[in-house]
């Protein structure tokens, strides 16, 4: 991309009697396919710069073709819905399906489960041989930084109902909901990092003024979807064996739950301020959360007790190095965002 060439100076040129110019960098002009006499856009930002990118091809303003997807027939289970899902995080509004052989109830019911689980999907089509999915989400509605608060909210409350499982030594009811929350938060995110990268003003507009950012969010991103993974899979294991669960198999998590819960809400919110001084000191109280005061680091496996609820602990110290990578980015954003100097005091 032109941003990451060498040289990003470009001298202001004359150009007639009135008018400066100024040189496009070739990296630039190739991987937008820009020939001269085609027109580009540009939008000013507050502080003065200048973004631009090419104009639409005339007669390209209406609503764009489907993304088709078209086969003799889908008979293995799933592969409909991932389509779907990889069409809709790609940034496709319109998903057609065709097929040879009618698809069977079974497939029919995976496509419209599928619409279910991504927000603002719907079918608007539907005959044997062809289905259409169209999403009505205005991508400039849904901030990143407000995507993630909204994830945030998610993975406390998955830790929450891990507190009243090990509390109460009872099953959650709300697994289920939160996981497919999450999935369609996820989703979304994934949607509108691709949407920005293809288009700066959109980037700007939901929280990422610099294309360069988009990387790091896509980082972010894919942190908080370890996180949720992990901690859907132990709220699952600990369910499984709620009524299992002994004092002393249930201590180590009534001790260590509350603090993770503690340290993922302090990390994030410093990873969305950028205050270089409340970055340093998430970073600080790290790693994981797993150390004491003295330095020992305390196990979430408990010492005895069923697999699934040692493997529960196994995923959420794993879990924990997600948060400890997004406590180095709260920095890495906060350095970016200003001169802010910070002093850190010897170990």
């Amino acid at each position: 991309m032109a941003w990451a060439t060498p040289n990003r100076e470009r001298r202001v040129l004359k150009a007639g009697h009135s008018s400066i110019a100024v040189t496009l960098p070739k990296p630039w002009a190739e991987a937008m396919n820009l020939r001269p006499g085609d027109l580009v856009v540009f939008d000013q930002n507050d502080d003065g710069a200048l973004y631009l990118k090419p104009a639409p091809t005339p007669g390209t303003s209406g609503a764009a073709a489907p993304y088709l997807v078209q086969a003799p027939s889908f008979d293995t289970e799933g592969v409909l819905e991932r389509l779907i899902v990889g069409a809709y995080r790609a940034g496709h509004d319109a998903i057609e399906i065709r097929t040879s052989v009618a698809l069977g109830p079974e497939r029919v019911e995976e496509v419209v489960e599928a619409a279910r689980g991504l927000l603002g999907v719907s079918v608007v089509a539907q005959e044997p041989n062809r289905v259409v999915l169209q999403n009505f989400i205005d991508p400039s509605k849904y901030g990143l930084p407000q995507l993630v608060a909204r994830m945030k909210m998610i993975l406390v409350a998955f830790l929450e109902e891990m507190e009243e499982v090990v509390r109460r030594r009872g099953r959650s009811r709300r697994g289920t909901n939160l996981e497919e929350e999450s999935k369609k938060v996820l989703s979304l995110l994934v949607r509108q990092l691709f949407l920005a990268s293809r288009d700066w003003s959109l980037a700007r507009r939901i929280g990422s003024p610099d294309p360069r950012q988009l990387l790091e969010w896509r980082v972010v991103v894919h942190a908080l979807e370890e996180l949720a993974s992990c901690y859907a899979e132990a709220l699952t294991l600990l369910n499984n064996e709620a009524d299992k669960l002994g004092a002393e198999t249930a201590a180590p998590f009534a001790s260590r739950l509350p603090e993770l819960k503690g340290r993922l809400k302090d990390v994030v919110d410093a990873l969305m301020h950028r205050s270089l001084e409340r970055a340093c000191e998430v970073y600080q109280g790290g790693p994981s959360t797993l150390r004491g005061p003295a330095g020992p680091r305390r196990s979430l496996v408990p010492a005895r007790g069923p697999v699934s609820v040692r493997l529960a602990g196994h995923l959420l110290e794993r879990s924990g190095v997600c948060v400890d990578l997004l406590a180095e980015l709260a920095i890495d954003r906060a350095v970016a965002a200003g001169n802010e100097t910070v002093l850190i005091q010897a170990a």
